[in-house]
């Protein structure tokens, strides 16, 4: 079985690793003092987060999205298929983050609003990937069990 999901220098692979450092940026300026300087540099952050993550799910879909997993156990196309609505809808909820914060004149409001929302989003994406390599580390393990 292979796994598309860590193949070292792929494209997916690069796609992944910036966007953790970008969850890294991210969690810093929400660290940082609400003002002008910070919500510009947030929203350049969210603004490339907000490319990134259909990037990232057309990589893993070009094969189909954790097709291998589905090759070798097809009964868990229902734990695949949430995970890949979650990577939607965690996509459609960071664009409605960016654009409140992109729209809302108020930064001091807004920053106590939406630090806890993206504070949340971050913990929910961060989660469904640790799902996503659980569920390839799973398969393979129970794979490599069965003597194949």
């Amino acid at each position: 079985m292979t796994r598309d999901v860590d193949l070292p220098g792929s494209d997916l692979r690069q796609c992944t690793e910036f966007e953790y450092i970008l969850i890294g940026d991210l969690r810093d300026l929400l660290e940082e003092p609400d003002g002008f300087e910070t919500r510009m540099w947030l929203l350049a952050v969210l603004d490339a987060l907000v490319e990134a993550l259909p990037r990232e799910l057309e990589l893993k879909s070009q094969a189909g999205y954790l097709s291998d997993v589905l090759d070798e156990f097809p009964n868990w196309e229902n734990h695949v298929h949430r995970l890949q609505q979650e990577h939607v809808r965690l996509h459609r909820r960071l664009v409605e983050l960016r654009d409140r914060i992109r729209h809302y004149r108020a930064m001091n409001n807004l920053m106590e609003q939406v630090r806890a929302d993206l504070e949340t989003w971050t913990e929910a994406f961060v989660d469904r990937h640790r799902e996503e390599r659980r569920l390839v580390q799973t398969a393979a393990n129970l794979e490599v069990g069965c003597g194949d």
